[in-house]
């Protein structure tokens, strides 16, 4: 929605800049926004385009289709479809698509699993968040509970905080994992980079991490992972800490030395160019609000994320040196070394 204003040019602003003299006449907005309007064409000058250095000479007839704040459409509803698994008058539980943020906020004021929410659930707009109780990360896939009433959000926000909700992921990461384990170690907020979550020992809070091997190749393994608390970036933030990251990972990619010597081109082009961190939140598992029965939801692994396995699964295994850490944090951990080998610094972060 927009709102059209019409203004004259008065004699006080001749030999100003268009975006400095519209600044004047509508100071609420700031320079940066009129001068955006003036590049989208949202104000026309004597009904013409302009730039916004543009010298006035007075008597101009300006009009200004003023544009809605981004900010106020982070409530409005939006016909984005959802794929929805299981349905009752209390919750749904839903598959999440990669590249869906969860809350608008800067930078995704609208597009957001809430505004669909508000779109098929119109109710919802009465609940807190519109009933959405917990987050995936915008390019993680899989399962979600929406509450759809607040005696169900309450009881799921609970359920949560006591650590009963039981969430399984599967994740597919650089390396050779050779046994099972945990990663136990408190996550809180990059100290010098504000985008990214790490390991940090003095304001972190307790995050705990369970890891099985499922498979493993000449490259990588795959993972089954469940999560005892839920920190932002958790699963992504702990494996990178153990130098086994996500393959595809934009903020915690790694940097290894790769053997390239005899990797198919498929291999090469499949994995490194992987446009997402390949992790998948497979099965979700809770005591429904109402019913108070244990309830229990699976589904499978999304077609990127199979291709991406098939390409893998093909890939020969190399022969290594098997090299033992002597780090505690590490142990039992098995990592291998590789003589007279092309190498590649690959570097994602």
């Amino acid at each position: 929605m927009t709102t059209k204003k019409n203004f004259l040019i008065p004699p006080e602003l001749v030999g100003y800049r268009l975006d400095a003299a519209i600044q004047k006449l509508l100071p609420e907005y700031s320079r940066a926004k009129i001068q955006s309007w003036i590049k989208d064409d949202y104000i026309l000058v004597d009904g013409k385009n302009c730039v916004s250095k543009k010298k006035l000479i007075g008597g101009e007839v300006i009009i200004i289709n003023i544009q809605k704040s981004e900010e106020l459409k982070q409530f409005e509803p939006e016909n984005i479809p959802i794929h929805v698994i299981y349905e009752d008058e209390d919750i749904l539980v839903l598959n999440k698509n990669h590249g869906l943020v969860i809350h608008p906020a800067a930078g995704n004021w609208s597009g957001t699993l809430l505004n669909a929410i508000l779109y098929h659930y119109p109710k919802n707009e009465l609940l807190p968040r519109a009933g959405i109780v917990h987050r995936l990360d915008k390019d993680t896939t899989g399962l979600m509970v929406v509450a759809k009433n607040e005696a169900a959000q309450q009881n799921l926000v609970k359920q949560l905080q006591n650590k009963t909700v039981k969430r399984e992921y599967r994740a597919i990461v650089w390396g050779q994992v050779w046994k099972n384990g945990n990663v136990k170690q408190p996550i809180g907020r990059h100290p010098t980079v504000r985008i990214k979550m790490a390991v940090n020992d003095i304001h972190g809070k307790p995050s705990l991490t369970h890891y099985d091997v499922l498979e493993r190749f000449s490259h990588h393994t795959y993972l089954r992972c469940n999560l005892e608390t839920g920190r932002t970036h958790q699963i992504r933030v702990h494996m990178n800490h153990i130098q086994f990251p996500i393959v595809g990972d934009p903020i915690y990619g790694i940097k290894k030395i790769i053997s390239l010597k005899g990797l198919s081109e498929s291999f090469k082009n499949t994995v490194f160019n992987f446009p997402r961190q390949a992790l998948h939140a497979i099965g979700l598992g809770l005591v429904h609000p109402v019913s108070n029965k244990m309830m229990r939801w699976d589904i499978d692994l999304p077609d990127d994320m199979k291709k991406l396995l098939e390409i893998i699964r093909v890939e020969p295994i190399k022969e290594a040196k098997p090299s033992q850490r002597s780090d505690d944090k590490f142990k039992g951990q098995i990592l291998y070394v590789k003589d007279n080998m092309d190498i590649l610094d690959f570097d994602k972060e």
